[in-house]
């Protein structure tokens, strides 16, 4: 499967993209909005990526009054706006993933790094790993752990795909100690890590225990890198309800050097698998 376009990331590069052609023709937004009868709000939207949708006509009028004549260039942002419109996979799970969705930035991110404290990462997680996983928290009916696995389980396709995304795990040793959904199910899931591991877009290392205090101690957390550079990392903090990203240079240096600290006081791949697949027939001598 190919690499499908993010809405959202292309949405932010369309603003991104009009931003600096209003800067290019030396035009405050002052002067765009009344030479162009708008409400007060729209440019605003339009600039900080909250309009979904622009139509053509509009984007037309902007590049008239910003001077944009070049028809290379013109297309190029009509095809931004287009491809700002297409609706991924996750939009038939929008009551699972919510307005602003992990899957939108995962669908092309070239890279992805993840730091996970207390359970194996969403994106190498087996099915029925992630149902007893959901089963944990407050009572849920069946039907929408079901959907919420589901959903969870099409997101793997990143790693599958052509083209696919790297994926840099590290694990506290305690995402594999917490056996979820009993002796069978967590064996299966270690099982399918250590599958995971051997694919050569994926590294899988682990903190142990022995390794005491490390830099990533506050939490998990994940970072997306894109293959364009116009397109900035962003990190992503997982809550209780949903989860948080941040586009903020200073958050994203911070954790990008606490996922270095953390991986510097990880195991090695190799050492790690070792690690896993013997913490597996610990669990399978208990089956």
């Amino acid at each position: 499967m190919q690499r499908p376009h993010s809405p959202t990331l292309r949405r932010r590069r369309l603003s991104a993209e009009l931003k600096r052609a209003r800067n290019e023709a030396n035009l405050t937004t002052t002067q765009v909005v009344k030479s162009l009868k708008w409400a007060t709000g729209k440019l605003s939207k339009i600039e900080t990526a909250e309009t979904q949708t622009i139509k053509a006509d509009d984007l037309d009028k902007m590049l008239d009054l910003y001077q944009v004549t070049e028809s290379d260039r013109r297309e190029a942002l009509h095809a931004l706006a287009r491809d700002a419109k297409v609706r991924g996979w996750w939009s038939k799970y929008k009551e699972v993933f919510g307005p602003q969705s992990l899957p939108d930035f995962e669908a092309e991110a070239s890279n992805v790094r993840t730091f996970e404290s207390s359970v194996i990462p969403g994106l190498l997680q087996i099915p029925d790993y992630t149902s007893a996983l959901l089963q944990g928290g407050r009572y849920t009916e069946a039907k929408e752990i079901e959907r919420r696995t589901q959903a969870r389980m099409e997101r793997r396709q990143i790693l599958t795909r052509i083209n696919p995304a790297r994926l840099r795990a590290v694990l506290d040793e305690a995402a594999l100690r917490r056996v979820i959904g009993g002796p069978a199910i967590m064996a299966d899931q270690l099982r399918h890590l250590l599958y995971m591991a051997k694919l050569p877009n994926v590294d899988v290392q682990l903190l142990p225990f022995a390794a005491g205090s490390h830099a990533a101690l506050a939490g998990s957390f994940t970072i997306l890198d894109f293959p364009d550079p116009r397109d900035l990392p962003v990190l992503f903090i997982e809550t209780a309800t949903d989860g948080i990203f941040l586009e903020e240079a200073e958050e994203v240096d911070l954790h990008t050097v606490t996922f270095s600290d953390a991986q510097g006081s990880a195991m090695s791949t190799a050492h790690s698998a070792r690690f896993i697949a013997d913490i597996l027939k610990s669990l399978e001598s208990k089956r």
